[in-house]
């Protein structure tokens, strides 16, 4: 799967889950892009086909309601790094099983909140 990390995320949670060479995983540091409005990491995540994961719910919520396409967004609660990263592959995994995560996600919203149930809705729906 194709991921960008936004920057209220730890850079280290690219780099894990990079490693083993299922994901390709970046992080907004990686590429330069720190402080960037959110509107503009939206857009070239569209552009790149990657999809957004990040704690900034409401904000990103809102964006890719107003899109009509969209690579897909997984929301992350506020926990800390090594939660971060299990709740994170808890997502992977839960996606992985509808399919072709790639394609599964594509105009979705993967949400997964701290004990670990995750909900995956149309964003917009349809």
């Amino acid at each position: 799967m194709r991921l960008f990390l936004d920057e209220c995320l730890s850079p280290t949670l690219a780099h894990r889950l990079s490693e083993d060479g299922e994901h390709y995983a970046v992080h907004a540091i990686h590429l330069g892009r720190l402080g960037e409005p959110d509107h503009v990491v939206l857009r070239k995540c569209i552009e790149g086909d990657l999809v957004v994961v990040t704690e900034n719910a409401r904000d990103f919520r809102a964006l890719v309601a107003a899109k009509e396409i969209h690579p897909g967004l997984i929301i992350l609660p506020n926990v800390g790094r090594e939660r971060s990263y299990q709740l994170l592959l808890a997502v992977l995994a839960h996606i992985s099983a509808h399919g072709d995560p790639q394609d599964v996600m594509v105009n979705q919203v993967a949400e997964v909140d701290k004990e670990g149930e995750v909900i995956l809705y149309a964003l917009p729906s349809s």
